[in-house]
C-alpha cells in the first residue's frame, strides 16, 4: 500500500499554512482559501489549474448565473455549448 496522495495533500496543506502568515486580514485569507481549494480541485479532476481559473473570469456572468455548469469536472462540456465561444 501507498500513501504517496495523502502525502501530496498534506505538503500541499502545510506550504498554504506557510503562506498564509502573510495575508493582511481575515478576508484576504478567506480568498486565499478559496483560491487553494479551486486550484486542487482542478488539478485533482485532471484540469490546468491556470486555464480553469482564466475561464472562470472570462464568463463571470454565465458563472452567476449557472455555478454548478462551471465545476472542474463539467466546465469544458459547458465552454462548448456557449455561442459566442464557438464564433470567436
Amino acid at each position: 500500500m501507498s500513501n504517496d496522495l495523502c502525502e501530496q495533500l498534506i505538503k500541499r496543506c502545510v506550504l498554504h499554512r506557510k503562506a498564509s502568515m502573510f495575508y493582511k486580514n481575515s478576508h484576504g485569507a478567506a480568498v486565499g482559501d478559496v483560491l487553494m481549494t479551486l486550484i486542487h480541485t482542478a488539478t485533482r479532476s485532471g484540469v490546468n489549474p491556470f486555464d480553469y481559473l482564466t475561464e472562470l473570469q472570462r464568463h463571470e456572468y454565465a458563472l452567476r448565473k449557472n455555478p454548478s455548469a462551471w465545476l472542474p469536472w463539467n466546465y469544458r462540456q459547458t465552454l462548448a455549448e456557449l455561442p459566442a465561444l464557438k464564433a470567436a
